[in-house]
């Protein structure tokens, strides 16, 4: 699953609250957004893919979760978070190189995968660094198929984990006055051991992950210093074209003066392979920041596939982040200003990232409003995710004529939504009545369907002026 990730500490982020946020870019995947109650959840889990079954603990947590419509293929749960407060995100699909497949191959039989990760792990854990524990023990035990990167984040912290071949996996803490991206490539640049089998602090791995390394000649540094990445990761002609973009476009926003960007001299380019992991930004990242990047076809650079200036031979020649296929995007915002029961919110958009908008949504409920959790396989612009489809299409075929409309929404829609936010925090600090959240819940779906309705017929009106088979009595 090719995705876009974002990791925000605490002390980089507007608020002092910590961000977690992915781009899940899959086939056209229709998602909807349910809550699973814990007698809802299974107690032996079967996986479809990796044909694994197994036994979950007892007394999960209430949870959220995106999963696919169609189950044919598993419930793909991708992103979520729990009663207590807990976010988790799975996955970031990621790389690796020959040596890490041959030394440790994938378990394709009997291994788990993203079809499965967030149903295993979400209800079961109390904070990120749980997370960690838990998702670590189950590699270890049952392996996995494929490459993956996955976050978790509380008020306090975030933590993000990379499989490493079948069994072995990495862990880091985000520092707090960090933040981290992440393409469809292996990310840690960094990594101490003796933290690791010590106090783990700020790193965790599997048991063995050391003397894996070292027996498999897997440690291709000549500093003495250990680089995951190096070691781990992969730098193929297609990761300069497919991922490093990503990455270098994403620091570029945070950090335009940090670094030169651009040019014959730039200290970092599209296809670096040694761009940060992580650094400190130049201003501190609000929710919008974290939008805009995973929403970016490379807007200010020769790259984007709508300018009108440049080179036309560079306009679309690298992947955008904000890429046609996304399915939805999520960003988990856990505020330790406010009470666990309304702590975390679950910002969400459906569709292409260039042409949608954020809706808040409160996790700690019953229920999520229909408007974003009865989606179905037929295409009804009644519903989130295929009103935003059909904007997404309609916005990038006429792109001139509708994106002052597509501007236009997304401001007012994330205007809206932190209205509603302070609107229902003050009501249930107010009343501690945890319905409060679902009626927000409610009026925020009533209030997203009204503007992105309006959006719709805004860029269908100007699009449609602009159709081909369009001809008047002036025209001859």
């Amino acid at each position: 699953m090719a995705c876009t990730t974002i990791l925000v500490g605490k002390d980089a982020s507007y608020d002092g609250s910590t961000m977690i946020a992915r781009n899940d870019d899959g086939h056209f995947d229709v998602k909807k957004v349910v809550v699973v109650e814990p007698d809802k959840q299974p107690k032996v889990y079967k996986s479809k893919i990796g044909k694994a079954s197994i036994e979950l603990p007892e007394n999960p947590l209430r949870y959220t979760m995106i999963p696919n419509v169609d189950p044919s293929s598993g419930v793909w749960p991708a992103s979520g978070v729990n009663s207590e407060g807990v976010g988790m995100t799975a996955t970031e699909t990621i790389t690796s190189n020959p040596r890490v497949k041959g030394a440790d191959p994938f378990v394709e039989k009997g291994g788990i995968g993203e079809e499965d990760l967030v149903l295993l792990v979400l209800p079961y854990i109390k904070s990120a660094r749980e997370g960690i524990i838990r998702l670590g023990s189950l590699l270890e035990k049952y392996g996995t198929y494929e490459p993956n990167g996955i976050a978790f984040n509380d008020d306090k912290e975030v933590w993000w984990l990379e499989s490493i071949g079948g069994h072995h996996w990495i862990a880091r803490r985000v520092p707090d006055d960090r933040y981290v991206v992440m393409p469809n490539q292996f990310g840690l640049d960094n990594f101490d051991w003796d933290d690791a089998y010590g106090a783990k602090k700020d790193h965790m791995c599997s048991a063995d992950l050391r003397t894996f390394v070292t027996t498999n000649h897997l440690d291709l540094n000549l500093n003495g210093e250990f680089n995951p990445r190096l070691a781990f990761g992969s730098a193929a002609d297609s990761d300069h074209i497919y991922n490093t973009p990503r990455s270098w476009f994403m620091l570029r926003y945070f950090n335009p003066r940090t670094y030169k960007w651009d040019g014959p001299d730039a200290d970092f380019t599209p296809e670096s392979d040694d761009l940060p992991w992580s650094m400190v930004p130049e201003k501190k990242v609000t929710v919008e920041d974290v939008k805009y990047v995973l929403s970016s076809y490379y807007q200010g650079t020769e790259y984007n596939p709508f300018a009108k200036w440049g080179d036309p031979k560079k306009h679309g020649m690298y992947r955008p982040i904000g890429i046609s296929r996304t399915s939805f995007m999520t960003c988990l915002q856990a505020r330790p200003y406010a009470p666990k029961e309304i702590k975390t919110i679950e910002w969400l958009c459906m569709g292409t990232n260039a042409f949608n908008s954020f809706v808040a949504l409160y996790p700690n409920v019953s229920k999520i409003p229909s408007y974003f959790s009865t989606t179905t396989m037929t295409v009804d612009s009644n519903k989130f995710y295929w009103a935003n489809r059909l904007i997404s299409l309609i916005s990038d075929n006429n792109y001139a004529a509708t994106s002052i409309h597509i501007e236009r929404y997304q401001n007012k829609l994330q205007e809206l939504c932190h209205a509603q936010i302070a609107k229902t925090d003050a009501k249930y600090l107010e009343t501690k009545d945890l319905t409060v959240l679902e009626k927000g819940n409610e009026e925020m779906a009533r209030i997203a369907k009204k503007e992105t309705d309006k959006c719709l017929n805004n860029v269908l009106s100007a699009a449609s002026n602009h159709m081909k088979t369009g001809y008047s009595r002036t025209d001859n």
